[in-house]
């Protein structure tokens, strides 16, 4: 339920702005050389290389090169991999979507010594190939086709199947089913050991999980049905395990690892980087245990190493970082880092490899992000924000936790700052924003922070002042629960505080997303599906961050939630919302508030739990029982529905639905894979029982972000702006 079109569109400009700047190769941020002092990427169909400090730029793949035999037009790249020797490289294309990223498509290899450009896969159906990898001789490439694992020889064109589903199409190798992908966000599901010789892959048996059934209703005169293997929250957990499979041999051994496979989820998997062992992270089902296993690779047997447990949940990496795949080891393989909230922060510790050692690094009350580290200059970088949580400053401290934290982002710079830091922590690539400052990105070298070309120094560029003449601002409401909550308001172009003005707050409220961020463009005067300038047409707009959601503020801010999805996190907003209704310019008959997805969710118990403060309410894609949800991400949160029952009546919106008095306008694709449409049909019928009046959108065969078919989005936009304008009526009065 992370869906948030804000911010979507806000990512999208900043790539685009990247793009155009020759900075950014890949999603993700940049494709660094190995060694950490050039970068890679592909300008006008070719692939490129900028070396550092002087940004020098080399062409090391002509679009002439990667044009096909009896083509004229090169390879569209998705995506592209050297060899370790560099002597080879491996090139993604005409790719397809699962579920919600292009992971399947065609892979060549282009031989840069013979010229020779390969297709690989012969045999196999077009656009099916995943996650394609060199061998470490370069001699290889393993991927996975229709779950199934291959590896190919590129001298001999050998093509060897390494797994079976052995006629269940259900058994996925390689890979994952929708709530590992949706909710670990794992994809790529297999690697290879050091010397190549072996291969560990995740298996998931989908057999023994329910399919949804989703009906497509539009494509054909028949009815189709679309199923999804989908663990509803309560459901048994897709049973996972880990295999090491001999390339030679074909032989896999499974790992011994303890636990009843539908009770514990393995949640991360890499190589140790002798190659000789596998680490392994498991979590139990509430994902309040979690275990780190070190496995031996040839005969897979396993020892705990480490142990954590929390009285909520134990974060997941996937809850700070994008980086998945990659463990982070140092000392010659002999240490690795980790993240732990186990003092009530979120802080980065060094453990030996057999577990017996760990050292505290990021020391202090504040919430650190691990970014980089320079073992040669014994250094650690991380994000830290310890006075303000709506904004990101990068530290360093000494990797050894002798030192203590000091702040590298200018302090004159007052905002957001993020960072794609080279491997070898001598260069980055450093952006930054605030709330009144577009981006602003600099090339500096660390750990002095200097700017590699002085011209360029962003200090130079930023101007304070500008903050005088914007309408957006930061502030904090204390509600009277003693709750704290940071906010942002933009007010109506020619303000005049003797009016009154209607109010739209703009509503996440759940542990997966924050909404208040001091970077530009996050705040809601763009809102991309109205149709207008909100703040021209007379609208104050607010948002709020609640409890629970994972704002750099502890463990306890994060974890109050805990059991009280859509009751706690619904008090804090409207405690707060109460405390603005004091605001003299505020309306307090014309309050409207709008989300997507938990978003959504969040604007439907508003409405229904404090019918007599939000008047109208737009929901999109909404979950509105969390019985419907998937187990991994509901389960975390709100525990096992059968020891937790009444907490989840009552957080459901279908609980409330009775209390409805203001307008309501429902949305909801009834393609959507993440937050079923029945979501929407239940609550339909509700409302219908309970007589209440009410406007519902459904647009067929549409997923989550409801952005398919032509006309699609300028629907909803109109849909939106017609709702907010008859129903909050813009406009000082």
């Amino acid at each position: 339920m992370r869906f948030n079109i804000k911010k979507v569109a806000f990512a999208l400009g900043f790539l685009l702005h990247f793009v155009a700047l020759t900075l950014i190769a890949q999603p993700g941020g940049l494709k660094w050389s190995k060694d950490g002092n050039s970068f890679f990427q592909t300008e006008n169909g070719e692939i490129v290389r900028y070396d550092l400090p002087g940004l020098q730029r080399t062409s090391l793949v002509s679009a002439q090169e990667i044009t096909p035999a009896g083509t004229d037009k090169p390879i569209q790249l998705r995506g592209f991999t050297f060899s370790e020797d560099n002597s080879k490289v491996l090139l993604f294309t005409n790719t397809k979507k699962v579920w919600r990223y292009q992971t399947r498509g065609d892979y060549w290899v282009l031989d840069k010594t013979s010229k020779q450009l390969k297709k690989l896969g012969k045999g196999r159906p077009e656009s099916t190939l995943m996650f394609a990898k060199f061998s470490p001789d370069g001699q290889r490439v393993a991927y996975v086709s229709e779950h199934n694992i291959y590896v190919e020889n590129l001298v001999t064109g050998e093509i060897k199947a390494l797994t079976t589903t052995n006629g269940t199409p259900k058994l996925i190798n390689g890979t994952f089913d929708w709530v590992y992908e949706e909710e670990f966000a794992l994809r790529d599901g297999f690697r290879w050991n050091a010397d190549g010789k072996k291969i560990a892959y995740w298996q998931i048996d989908a057999n023994k999980i329910r399919d949804f059934y989703m009906i497509n209703n539009t494509d054909s005169i028949y009815s189709r049905i679309v199923p999804v293997e989908y663990p509803k929250v309560g459901e048994l957990p897709s049973p996972a395990r880990i295999g090491v499979v001999d390339i030679s041999t074909g032989k896999t051994n499974w790992l011994k690892i303890e636990g009843d496979p539908q009770q514990n989820y393995l949640a991360r998997m890499e190589w140790t980087p002798d190659g000789q062992e596998v680490i392994v992270q498991q979590l139990n089902r509430r994902q309040n245990e979690s275990k780190i296993v070190l496995c031996n690779g040839t005969t897979g047997v396993a020892k705990v190493i480490f142990t954590e447990k929390d009285e909520a949940w134990v974060s997941h990496i996937n809850e700070w970082s994008q980086k998945i795949i990659g463990w982070d080891w140092i000392n010659q393989g002999k240490d690795f880092l980790w993240v732990s909230e186990k003092d009530g922060w979120r802080h980065l510790y060094r453990i030996s490899r057999d577990g017996k050692k760990e050292t505290l690094l990021t020391k202090g009350d504040y919430d650190a992000t691990p970014v980089q580290f320079d073992e040669k200059g014994n250094l650690l970088y991380f994000y830290a924000s310890p006075t303000n949580a709506t904004q990101q400053y990068l530290y360093k401290t000494s990797l050894d936790g002798s030192g203590k934290a000091e702040q590298v982002s200018p302090a004159e710079l007052p905002g957001t700052h993020e960072y794609s830091i080279s491997p070898n922590g001598k260069y980055a690539l450093h952006e930054f924003s605030n709330y009144y400052t577009e981006g602003l990105s600099q090339w500096l070298t660390l750990p002095t922070h200097q700017p590699i070309r002085p011209g360029e120094d962003i200090r130079k560029q930023f101007d304070p002042k500008a903050k005088e003449t914007s309408n957006i601002s930061f502030f904090q409401v204390t509600t009277e629960d003693g709750v704290t909550m940071d906010g942002w308001l933009i007010k109506p172009n020619n303000f005049d505080p003797q009016k009154k003005y209607p109010v739209l707050f703009e509503v996440y409220g759940e542990p997966a997303l924050t909404t208040v961020k001091d970077d530009f463009g996050s705040q809601g005067d763009d809102t991309p599906i109205y149709q207008g300038d909100l703040a021209a047409d007379g609208y104050v707009q607010i948002s709020l961050d609640n409890r629970g959601t994972p704002a750099p503020k502890g463990r306890v801010w994060r974890k109050a939630i805990h059991h009280k999805i859509g009751q706690l996190n619904i008090r804090d907003q409207a405690m707060g919302t109460k405390k603005i209704l004091e605001w003299p310019y505020i309306d307090k008959d014309r309050v409207a508030v709008w989300g997507w997805s938990g978003g959504g969710s969040s604007t439907l118990n508003l409405l229904f739990q404090y019918p007599d403060i939000y008047k109208t309410g737009i929901s999109v894609a909404p979950v509105t029982n969390s019985l419907f949800y998937d187990n991994i991400y509901t389960e975390r949160y709100m525990g096992l529905p059968d020891e937790y029952k009444a907490d989840y009546v009552a957080g459901a919106a279908i609980t409330h639905a009775k209390n409805l008095k203001g307008k309501l306008l429902l949305v909801h694709g009834s393609g959507d894979d993440n937050v079923h449409y029945q979501n929407s049909e239940a609550l339909v019928n509700e409302l219908i029982k309970n007589g209440k009046q009410f406007q519902f959108m459904a647009y067929p065969n549409r997923t989550h972000g409801i952005f398919e078919g032509e006309g699609t989005r300028q629907h909803l936009s109109g849909l939106f702006t017609e709702f907010l304008k008859r129903n909050c009526s813009p406009g000082a009065k």
